[in-house]
């Protein structure tokens, strides 16, 4: 896990995910004793279906393990999962499909990136591309975030993101920022093809090479008194409306 072999992947969906995905080699199960639900028997099944004995343990262990209270009675301690590169991510994109790309730029808290894995998922995207330093971790905290999806989206990382933001762009891919100074509204866009939505650090935004890369910087329009969003909310909200007008749906109430 990125750096992380001694973290553990925890709560029910993740650890549901990743039995059922079979892409990361599973080292054990921690599952809390006297754990009940169906899906947590559930995960026990798949298990021990995969050779794999829990071991039953109290809270207080569980808790230690995973660095939180929130693990559901259920853990894993699993290898990485072997992301492809992107270059190999790059060849799979087809412009003229209305593929979906998130690219984060400087995303730093793993909570964050875990929602934002759960949202890019759950719109269809094809990956999420981050550089490889001053960004969130794949930790266990992402993961549970990420509730599942995590096994299910391809998280690439590269050493130069404006570099790669030009080859995408080379590819036929529209590389759209999100800044809340940005002129123009997101939900006037008309967007075709394959999009790139960019989301920059929770406290600065975009940095300004990564900007200056940029085909089109949109804002989201706020009614409220609110001054700005949650990058993992700043996320679902262009996905949905990026995923509509691909879709050719034009209400910006759609």
């Amino acid at each position: 896990m990125e750096n992380h072999e001694k973290e553990f992947i925890f709560g029910i969906n993740p650890v549901m995910a990743v039995l059922v995905a079979k892409e990361r080699p599973i080292e054990s199960m921690v599952a809390l004793k006297g754990g009940r639900g169906d899906k947590f028997q559930q995960a026990l099944d798949l298990a021990r279906e995969r050779g794999i004995r829990p071991r039953l343990v109290d809270r207080q262990v569980l808790d230690r393990l995973t660095g939180t209270a929130s693990h559901q009675g259920l853990a894993l301690r699993v290898g990485v999962r072997v992301q492809p590169s992107f270059e190999q991510l790059l060849q799979r994109i087809d412009p003229g499909a209305a593929d979906l790309l998130v690219i984060l730029d400087g995303v730093e808290d793993p909570r964050n990136l875990g929602a934002i894995l759960r949202t890019a998922e759950a719109y269809g995207a094809v990956g999420v591309i981050l550089p490889k330093d001053r960004a969130a971790p794949l930790s266990g905290a992402a993961v549970k975030a990420a509730a599942g999806a995590a096994e299910r989206v391809d998280v690439v990382r590269v050493t130069n993101l404006a570099r790669a933001m030009k080859a995408l762009q080379e590819r036929g891919v529209q590389m759209v920022g999100l800044a809340a100074d940005a002129p123009d509204s997101l939900d006037l866009q008309p967007f075709s093809g394959t999009v790139a939505l960019i989301l920059g650090n929770e406290g600065k935004g975009l940095r300004r090479l990564t900007r200056e890369h940029c085909d089109l910087l949109v804002s989201i329009p706020i009614q409220g008194a609110t001054g700005s969003l949650n990058v993992a909310v700043a996320c679902g909200i262009a996905c949905h409306v990026c995923r509509h007008r691909q879709k050719g749906i034009t209400s910006p109430a759609s």
